[in-house]
């Protein structure tokens, strides 16, 4: 069984430290490999896809946000697909988001029963930027998860320091994950005899240093179990401070299975009810919490139910009615999320298709970034310049950047401008305008 299993590295690194990078080397090798790959996006324009070298391998794309939540449920549904052709795939690669923890991430792969029968995690990759970590390291919380729970950390853009400066890292890299084994790196050129099949990935010892790892995320707040009777049932809801609320209501069964299922389910679209409207048992429904006392019905079976709830049932006043009766429940558990997110961290994402002009583009960047560098992290995108037959690839981390053609055009493609900018207190207005006043 383990030998059939699929191989799964999780590719992760703080924006702009080159995980794309090291996607494209993987990629470009001639290993003769059936690769999936797996994306998660940070941000409102989807270009990461974009940037991963035109290839065999399949690419599918997350793009909500942080994947250690509701993007879980994208990705165990993606997983799930694969399960169905197995026998064509050699490898999996995921890459998160900058802003992620990459635990969440982890856990898809012993939570679920299924999946784990069809999949084995054989390592967790960090990419380091040492050109810049020193500026994310003790103010963020992704940037040192990432790097705790690394079975294989890469110091790259090892060129851009000095060799003082790289053993400083190693150092603070060390000091923070002493098991994790550690790589320097150029434009993340690092043999892949010691990135892929090493099977580095030890459950226990990563529970052993930190047990939080082992603590499952969900994205829900709490599961509210009821025995209700047979007929109708009648859920009343307050204001609260969300305008509505996401619930999933399913007849109670086996609870890990089901908090999985809830998982995958919260990943998709929820079904709009109002005020009076009828509830459908296992499937998301996003209530109307603009008034107070809103009811919901629900027709029942009679006999056990589970609520899966997106906020705490007690922020919204949430109670079961039956002939005016309230129904007390049976339990309510519950979930503490373990990791936060820097909430000033944003995004910006512009696109248009009018072409641009070269010298303006080049000198409104180089002067944005001069500027505002320091809270730009991260910036890429795909650019349509007047004249040029090739897409540009743009990238950039803080102050530095690069632009680069890439492939021509297609026929069938239309020609775009797609950007995204991540960063702390960014200001959209002055962002597109400033692109605007690009164009040619």
């Amino acid at each position: 069984m383990t030998n059939q299993r699929i191989p799964v590295t999780i590719l992760t690194g703080f924006l702009g430290a080159g995980k794309t990078t090291l996607l494209n080397r993987i990629l470009s090798e001639n290993h003769g490999k059936k690769i999936a790959v797996i994306e998660n996006e940070f941000g409102e324009v989807g270009v990461d896809n974009e940037l991963v070298i035109d290839a065999d391998e399949e690419i599918f794309e997350m793009n909500n946000g942080c994947i250690c939540c509701t993007v879980r449920g994208d990705l165990i549904r993606i997983l799930t697909r694969l399960t169905k052709r197995k026998d064509k795939l050699d490898m999996i690669l995921v890459e998160t988001t900058g802003m992620a923890n990459p635990a969440p991430v982890a856990q898809t792969f012993w939570v679920d029963n299924d999946l784990q029968e069809q999949f084995s995690l054989d390592a967790i990759i960090t990419m380091v930027d040492a050109k810049h970590v020193h500026l994310h390291i003790n103010d963020s919380d992704e940037c040192k998860e990432q790097i705790a729970f690394a079975d294989i950390a890469i110091l790259n853009k090892s060129d851009l320091v000095s060799s003082g400066e790289l053993e400083q890292i190693e150092a603070t890299v060390r000091s923070m994950n002493a098991m994790c084994e550690i790589y320097t790196a150029e434009n993340a050129a690092v043999d892949l005899n010691k990135l892929l099949n090493v099977n580095a990935f030890d459950l226990d010892k990563k529970i052993e240093l930190n047990p939080k790892f082992g603590e499952e995320e969900f994205p829900f707040e709490a599961i509210v179990k009821y025995q209700l009777p047979k007929g109708k049932v009648e859920l009343s809801l307050d204001e609260g401070p969300d305008p509505s609320i996401d619930v999933l209501i399913s007849p109670l069964k086996d609870i890990q299975d089901q908090k999985n299922q809830a998982t995958v389910a919260f990943s998709g679209e929820a079904i709009d009810i109002k005020a009076n409207g009828e509830l459908i048992l296992d499937k998301l429904l996003q209530c109307d919490t603009t008034a107070s006392h809103q009811s919901f019905y629900l027709d029942t079976l009679g006999g056990d139910y589970v609520f899966f709830t997106q906020h705490g049932p007690d922020e919204f006043n949430m109670q079961v009615i039956v002939n005016d009766q309230i129904i007390e429940p049976l339990e309510i558990i519950e979930i503490e999320h373990s990791h936060s997110h820097d909430d000033e961290v944003s995004s910006v994402g512009i696109e248009f298709t009018s072409p641009l002009n070269i010298e303006k583009f080049q000198t409104w960047i180089s002067g944005l970034l001069q500027i505002h560098g320091p809270d730009i992290f991260r910036c890429k995108g795909i650019l349509n310049f007047l004249g040029m037959d090739n897409r540009v690839v743009f990238q950039g981390v803080h102050m530095l950047f690069d632009a680069q053609p890439d492939r021509p055009w297609k026929n069938d493609e239309e020609k775009r401008n797609q950007l995204i900018f991540i960063g702390r207190n960014l200001d959209r207005n002055m962002l597109n305008t400033g692109i605007k006043s690009c164009l040619a």
